[in-house]
C-alpha cells in the first residue's frame, strides 16, 4: 500500500470535483476547491474520520468494496479506478463486459436528473446506482446481494419483484429480461457471471428455461411502460436508454408525458420519499 500516493491521489481527485458534479449544492460558505472530505465520506458510505485518516496517510488499508465505492464517488474513469486499486495494494479488477464500475459520463447525467426516475443498469440487469425517485419505485439496490442483485434473477425467484408491473405486462417483461441476458451471455460466455445466472435460473424456474430455449436476443429498453406503486397506483412512463460506448451499461430514464396524471404522481413520489413504500418493503 502506497499511503503517500493514495492520499495525494484522493485529495487531488476530490479537489477536482465540484459539488454539482455529484449532485450537491455548493452553499454560500464554501472556501476550498472541490468537495469537502466529509462530503466524500458521506457519498461513499464511510465515516468522515476514516476518510480523513486515509488522506493523512495514517489510515488502514481500504477494502476492495470501499475502493469501488470511492471510485464511484470521485467519478473515476476505469484507468483511474485501476490506479486507485494499485495504490491501495490490491489487485486491479479484471475488465470484462460485466464490470460493475459505473461509467463517469453516465453518472454525470444521472446526477442532473432529480425530477424523473433514472437508474444505471449493468449488462446483467443489476441496478448499479439509482436516483431517489427510482428507489421509491424499484427499491434500494444497496440492499441486494449475490445473484439477487440482478433483475433477471429476482424476476424468476421472487414474486414480489413482479408487483412493479401490471399482471398483463409480466410476459413481455419476462421475455425482455431473458433476451437481454442472452446478449450478456453471448458477450461474456458460459463461464462468466452471466453463465452463472443462466445455470442458477435453469435449476429453479421452468418459466425461465422455456424462455431461454426460445433464443431471443435483444436489448429491450426503449418502450412504453406502466409501473405500479403501492401508494400512488399505476404510473405510465416512456423508457429511454443511453448506453456506454462498449454497450456494457445503460442509463435508463423513465419520463411521464407532460401534463399527464403520471407526471403528477411522480411529483407526489418526490414528496413521499421511499422509506415506507419501496417494493422491497411490501
Amino acid at each position: 500500500m502506497d499511503r503517500a500516493g493514495l492520499a495525494d491521489f484522493l485529495r487531488r481527485r476530490r479537489e477536482a470535483l465540484r459539488p454539482a458534479d455529484v449532485g450537491l449544492t455548493a452553499g454560500a460558505r464554501r472556501r476550498t476547491p472541490g468537495l469537502r472530505r466529509e462530503e466524500v465520506a458521506a457519498l461513499t458510505g464511510m465515516s468522515a474520520d476514516y476518510y480523513v485518516r486515509i488522506e493523512q496517510r495514517r489510515g488502514p488499508q481500504p477494502s476492495e468494496q470501499m475502493l469501488a465505492a470511492l471510485a464511484r464517488t470521485l467519478r473515476l474513469t476505469a484507468d483511474e479506478r485501476d490506479h486507485l486499486y494499485r495504490l491501495a495494494g490490491h489487485n486491479v479488477p479484471r475488465r470484462t463486459p460485466e464490470d460493475s464500475h459505473v461509467a463517469p459520463a453516465l453518472l454525470r447525467v444521472l446526477d442532473r436528473m432529480a425530477d424523473t426516475p433514472a437508474l444505471i443498469l449493468s449488462s446483467l440487469g443489476e441496478t448499479l446506482v439509482a436516483n431517489r425517485l427510482a428507489v421509491s419505485i424499484f427499491g434500494d439496490p444497496a440492499a441486494r446481494t449475490g445473484l439477487a442483485r440482478s433483475d433477471v434473477y429476482r424476476w424468476f425467484t421472487d414474486p414480489a419483484t413482479r408487483m412493479v408491473y401490471p399482471p398483463d405486462h409480466h410476459d413481455r417483461q419476462a421475455r425482455s429480461l431473458v433476451a437481454s441476458l442472452r446478449v450478456a451471455y453471448g458477450a461474456a460466455g458460459p463461464r462468466s457471471r452471466a453463465g452463472e445466472l443462466v445455470r442458477a435460473l435453469s435449476a429453479v424456474s421452468d418459466e425461465f428455461r422455456e424462455l431461454w430455449e426460445r433464443h431471443e436476443v435483444a436489448r429491450r429498453f426503449a418502450d412504453h411502460k406502466t409501473l405500479v406503486h403501492p401508494e400512488v397506483g399505476d404510473i405510465e412512463v416512456d423508457c429511454q436508454a443511453l448506453f456506454t460506448e462498449d454497450q456494457a451499461q445503460a442509463l435508463l430514464v423513465l419520463t411521464p408525458r407532460p401534463g399527464s396524471a403520471a407526471e403528477d404522481k411522480i411529483r407526489l413520489l418526490a414528496v413521499l420519499g421511499s422509506q415506507d413504500f419501496a417494493v422491497t418493503d411490501r
